[in-house]
């Protein structure tokens, strides 16, 4: 039974760890995919004329997805938020809560790890961008990797 705040403190709704409005309102405006550096990666690459899935499984028993996936090739792309998934130029540990976001941001990285490696035991070419790299840049990289792998030079 959760306690009741004294009136006027705020209390997050039932299942809600946000410690502020602010912080909860933060939260709930996170995307969890179509970001604007996603979006402008596949805008680019699709101008190449390269055709993937967005946000798919590349491994039907996976549950994890990547941003970009091109299957036939077996390349699978990802754009990582430099706060989530820990960035080493950009990531600033939060003063609020620092134990929880410790172990949430080294868990994500963690659980990348095991994805690029379990993709790469099946054949897969895992390529991760930073959200603050140039979309010009991982265009390109994806662009060689892709058509690298359609003509048989498999990175």
């Amino acid at each position: 039974m959760s306690k009741k705040p004294e009136s006027g403190e705020w209390a997050p709704p039932p299942g809600s760890w946000a410690s502020s409005p602010g912080n909860r309102r933060s939260m709930l405006g996170n995307r969890s995919r179509d970001t604007s550096p996603e979006r402008a990666l596949r805008s680019l690459v699709h101008a190449r004329g390269l055709r993937y899935r967005v946000a798919a499984k590349p491994l039907p028993k996976m549950r994890r997805t990547a941003d970009l996936v091109f299957g036939p090739t077996k390349v699978a792309v990802f754009v990582d938020g430099c706060f989530w998934h820990g960035c080493p130029q950009h990531f600033v540990p939060p003063k609020t809560n620092p134990d929880y976001w410790s172990e949430k941001i080294s868990g994500n990285v963690r659980r990348d790890r095991e994805t690029d490696d379990r993709l790469a035991a099946e054949g897969w070419l895992v390529l991760r961008f930073w959200e603050h790299e140039a979309a010009g840049d991982c265009a390109a990289a994806v662009w060689d990797a892709v058509t690298g792998r359609r003509s048989g030079t498999r990175k």
